[in-house]
């Protein structure tokens, strides 16, 4: 038995990540959470003929807490989407305090759950989550994640575009660093088969997968940003991963945004990228979280490391930033 959290539930993600959610048979209990809007979202869920229960939550009468409590999962896409002409850093201020007050619910409320953060910028507020979470002495490494399987999705989907391969899906490339431009990395030497990508066009690809997300935000002209590639990709790493491993299922590995220090392996991939504490690596899962973190960097080209040099530069920058918003703005509520 399975009980997922949807914290920001109505909003551009949260709602079709629900559905998917809501169509999964891994998925026992749905649990919907969002300042407005939520019970509607749940009402109209409930028409599913699937197995999982759902429930809408509204801050009023403890919503939170009723939301949380005896979560397994807790997915937090809340906060405010995108517009042309704003960077990830332009969102900071509003959705870090988001992160922030929703951690503390989930440190107060459901401390053992697994937490999947895909509120933007995931460079920073999953460094806020892990203060958050130190602060109230329930922080456990192996049991927060930031989403970035959107990045993989990309990368597969635009290289299949090249190599003329039909189904995306065939094809994995690793992809490291962060979670915004330049500090992802798409890792196209380590891809699984190997691919040829003319020297023409790698420039290209590689550009395009660092800013997909520019790519539907100009395409939308500013009615949001790339929620629904986003709502895929998480549900990917919530249903296709967690209950899996959760019920004990081995060999699970899904790219995501970890602290390294916490995990197996872990460490030796901080001393490759200078010492970065916060970084996104394929992870192995199981049932208490992330088991191990897997390095692809070995073998990597010169131009691989160039990218990647360029990417902690950025990242570091984002995880500080991170830090010191949950030091400065009261980690503790």
């Amino acid at each position: 038995m399975v009980k997922a959290t949807v914290l920001g539930a109505a909003g551009g993600i949260g709602q079709p990540l629900a559905l998917l959610l809501k169509n999964s048979p891994l998925i026992h209990e749905l649990s919907l959470y969002d300042v407005v809007n939520s019970p509607g979202v749940a009402a109209d869920l409930s028409h599913i003929s699937s197995p999982a229960t759902v429930t809408g939550f509204l801050p009023k009468d403890d919503g939170l807490r009723k939301a949380l409590e005896g979560s397994d999962v807790v997915v937090i896409p809340a906060g405010l989407p995108r517009k042309p002409g704003m960077t990830r850093d332009d969102l900071f201020q509003k959705n870090a305090s988001i992160v922030r007050d929703l951690i503390t619910g989930v440190a107060k409320w459901c401390p053992k759950a697994f937490v999947l953060v895909i509120s933007n910028p995931v460079n920073s507020t999953v460094p806020i989550a892990a203060e958050v979470l130190k602060a109230h002495n329930v922080f456990d490494p192996a049991r927060l994640f930031g989403v970035t399987s959107l990045d993989v999705v990309r990368a597969s989907t635009f290289t299949a575009e090249i190599t003329g391969e039909s189904d995306p899906r065939k094809i994995y490339i690793p992809v490291v660093g962060g979670h915004s431009g330049e500090t992802i990395v798409p890792l196209l030497s380590q891809a699984n088969p190997s691919v040829e990508i003319p020297e023409d066009k790698y420039s290209g690809l590689i550009n395009r997968i660092q800013f997909g997300g520019d790519e539907v935000v100009k395409a939308k002209d500013g009615a949001g940003s790339a929620t629904l590639s986003m709502a895929f990709a998480g549900f990917r790493f919530v249903s296709a991963n967690i209950p899996h491993a959760v019920q004990g299922e081995k060999g699970i590995v899904e790219p995501t945004f970890i602290y390294l220090p916490g995990v197996t392996g872990g460490e030796e991939i901080s001393k490759a990228v200078g010492g970065l504490e916060f970084f996104a690596v394929p992870v192995e899962l199981g049932p208490n979280g992330a088991v191990k973190a897997i390095n692809p960097l070995a073998g990597i080209t010169d131009t691989e490391k160039e990218l990647l040099a360029t990417a902690q530069t950025g990242l570091k920058k984002n995880i500080d930033q991170g830090i010191e918003f949950a030091s400065t703005s009261g980690a503790k509520l």
